[in-house]
C-alpha cells in the first residue's frame, strides 16, 4: 500500500509531460483548478442578467465561451482570462430600453473588428509600446477599484440584478445572509493570506538555530495552507447553497444542449448596437482587455508575456466566431486574470479547467441551467469579486516617483468618478505630457522657431556700447 502512492504520482507526472507545455501546471493541479474560478465573481452576475433581460441563452454562451477557455489556454500558456464585455452588457440592461439580442450581437462584432483592425495592423502593438506606463496603472487601479466597490455592494446590500441597482441591507442570517459572506472572506483571507506564494525552503545550515527552525515551521505550515484549492471551494459552497435555498430548481433541469441558430441582424440592429453600446465599450476593450492585461500578463509571468498584438486579434476572432449564434460578447480582462493568479491558476491548464467544466454544464443542461444560477450567492461573489479586485489593484504598487504616482492617482481618479476609462485615460495623457514639458530643457536647442540667447559677458557689452558710439 506504501508503495501506490509513488506510482500514482509518477504516473500523473508521465501524463502531465505528454501535454503541450503551454498546459503544464505551473501549481498542483488543485491550485490550478481553484484559480479557474477566481472570475467568476464577475462572469455569473453579467450572464446571469444578460440571460433574464435580454434573453441570453446561457446554454450558447456556456459552450462557445468553453471552446475560448480551452483555445487561449492552449495559445497563451497562462490563464488568461474570458470576460463579458462589460459596457455592452452595462447599457444592454441599465438603460430605459433594453437592447435586444441581436443588437447586443452588433455591438460584440462592431467592437472586434475594431481590434481585429488594430491588431492585425500592428497599430495595437506600437500604441502598447509607447503608452506611459503612469497611465497603465492608472487605468490598472481604477479598475481594480471599481471592482472591490462592486463587490463591496454585493456584500453588504441585496441586490436586484435585473434594474442593476441595491436594495435593503443584506441581513445577517439566511442562506445569503452577511455571515455567510463573511465566513467565505475569513476562509480565503485565512488560506491565501495577501496572496503571497511561500515555495522557498530555508537552507540545512540554518536548522541548528532555533529562529530559523521556527521561521522553516512557518514557512511549510503557509505553503500547506496555500495548498488548499480555497476558491475552488468557495465557489462548490456556493453551489451547494443554491439547492439549499429551493430544491425545487431541479425540476427545472433539463437534459440536454441548446439548439444553435444563427441571428438575424438587420442594419438598424447594427445602428443601435455601435452607437449606444460598442462606442463605449472600445475604448475599455482597448485599454483593459488589451494594454492593462498585456501589462499584468509580463508583471505576473516575465517569461510568458502576452503580446498585444495576438491578445487584440484573440478578442476579435472569439467574437466573430460566437456572436453570430447569440454568445455573449466576451473579452480578455486584467481583472479576470488578477483573480485566478490570486488564486493558485499559473498556467494555460488552469483556464481549460474551467472550459471543460463549462463545457459539461452547457451540453448537460443547456438554459436551464440560469435556474440554478439564479439561486447562486450574490454575497459569496462579491467575495470572490472583492479579492480579484484587490488583486488588480495592487498590480500598481510599482510607481516608485512622486511624478509617476501623482499621474497613476489622477488618472483612476478621473476614470472612477467619471466611469469612463476613456476619459482617465485622456487625462492621464495629457498630464503626463504636461509633466514631461515642464522639465523640458531648450538651453541647447530651438524653441517655438526662436533661439536662446547666451548671456554676454560684461568684456562683450562694453565693445558693444563703444561700437554704437562710434556710429553715432
Amino acid at each position: 500500500m506504501e508503495e501506490s502512492a509513488p506510482d500514482q504520482s509518477a504516473t500523473v507526472n508521465r501524463w502531465f509531460r505528454r501535454l503541450p507545455a503551454t498546459l503544464s501546471p505551473k501549481n498542483s493541479v488543485l491550485a490550478e483548478i481553484s484559480g479557474a474560478v477566481g472570475d467568476l465573481g464577475t462572469y455569473i452576475p453579467i450572464v446571469l442578467t444578460l440571460t433574464l433581460v435580454s434573453h441570453l441563452d446561457l446554454g450558447t454562451t456556456l459552450i462557445f465561451t468553453a471552446l475560448y477557455n480551452i483555445v487561449t489556454g492552449l495559445l497563451f500558456g497562462i490563464p488568461m482570462p474570458v470576460q463579458p464585455m462589460k459596457s455592452i452588457a452595462a447599457v444592454a440592461v441599465a438603460e430605459s430600453t433594453h437592447l435586444t439580442l441581436p443588437q447586443i450581437a452588433a455591438a460584440g462584432l462592431s467592437t472586434a473588428a475594431v481590434l481585429l483592425i488594430l491588431g492585425a495592423t500592428g497599430l495595437m502593438s506600437v500604441l502598447y509600446r509607447y503608452l506611459p506606463l503612469p497611465v497603465v496603472r492608472g487605468i490598472q487601479l481604477s479598475q481594480g477599484l471599481s471592482f472591490a466597490f462592486t463587490a463591496i455592494r454585493y456584500i453588504r446590500y441585496d441586490q436586484d440584478l435585473v434594474t442593476s441597482k441595491s436594495g435593503g441591507s443584506r441581513s445577517w442570517l439566511g442562506f445569503d445572509g452577511l455571515l455567510v459572506a463573511l465566513i467565505s472572506c475569513l476562509f480565503l483571507i485565512l488560506t491565501t493570506g495577501a496572496g503571497d506564494s511561500h515555495n522557498e525552503e530555508p537552507s540545512s545550515s540554518e536548522s541548528h538555530n532555533a529562529s530559523e527552525s521556527r521561521s522553516g515551521r512557518r514557512i511549510r505550515r503557509l505553503r500547506m495552507l496555500s495548498m488548499i484549492p480555497a476558491a475552488l471551494i468557495v465557489f462548490l459552497f456556493g453551489l451547494l447553497i443554491c439547492f439549499l435555498r429551493d430544491l425545487s430548481v431541479l425540476k427545472y433541469l433539463k437534459f440536454g444542449p441548446s439548439k444553435l441558430h444563427l441571428l438575424s441582424i438587420t442594419w438598424e440592429d447594427w445602428k443601435i448596437g455601435f452607437v449606444r453600446a460598442a462606442i463605449p465599450q472600445i475604448p475599455l476593450s482597448i485599454l483593459n482587455s488589451v494594454i492593462a492585461v498585456c501589462k499584468l500578463s509580463g508583471d505576473l509571468f516575465p517569461d510568458r508575456e502576452a503580446s498585444a498584438m495576438s491578445v487584440s486579434i484573440s478578442v476579435g476572432i472569439m467574437n466573430f466566431v460566437g456572436c453570430w449564434f447569440g454568445a455573449m460578447p466576451v473579452c480578455h480582462g486584467a481583472g479576470g486574470l488578477a483573480g485566478q493568479y490570486r488564486f493558485g491558476g499559473r498556467s494555460g491548464a488552469s483556464v481549460v479547467f474551467l472550459g471543460i467544466g463549462k463545457l459539461v454544464l452547457g451540453l448537460a443542461f443547456g438554459n436551464s441551467f440560469a435556474q440554478v444560477l439564479n439561486e447562486f450567492p450574490i454575497g459569496v461573489l462579491g467575495v470572490l469579486l472583492l479579492f480579484a479586485g484587490i488583486e488588480l489593484a495592487m498590480a500598481s504598487r510599482d510607481m516608485n516617483s512622486k511624478e509617476e504616482s501623482f499621474v497613476m492617482l489622477v488618472c483612476a481618479a478621473v476614470s472612477l468618478t467619471g466611469s469612463s476609462a476613456a476619459l482617465g485615460f485622456g487625462v492621464g495623457i495629457v498630464l503626463f505630457l504636461l509633466l514631461k514639458l515642464r522639465e523640458f530643457d531648450c538651453s541647447s536647442c530651438s524653441c517655438f522657431g526662436f533661439h536662446k540667447m547666451k548671456p554676454k559677458s560684461d568684456a562683450e557689452e562694453e565693445e558693444q556700447q563703444q561700437g554704437t558710439l562710434l556710429l553715432a
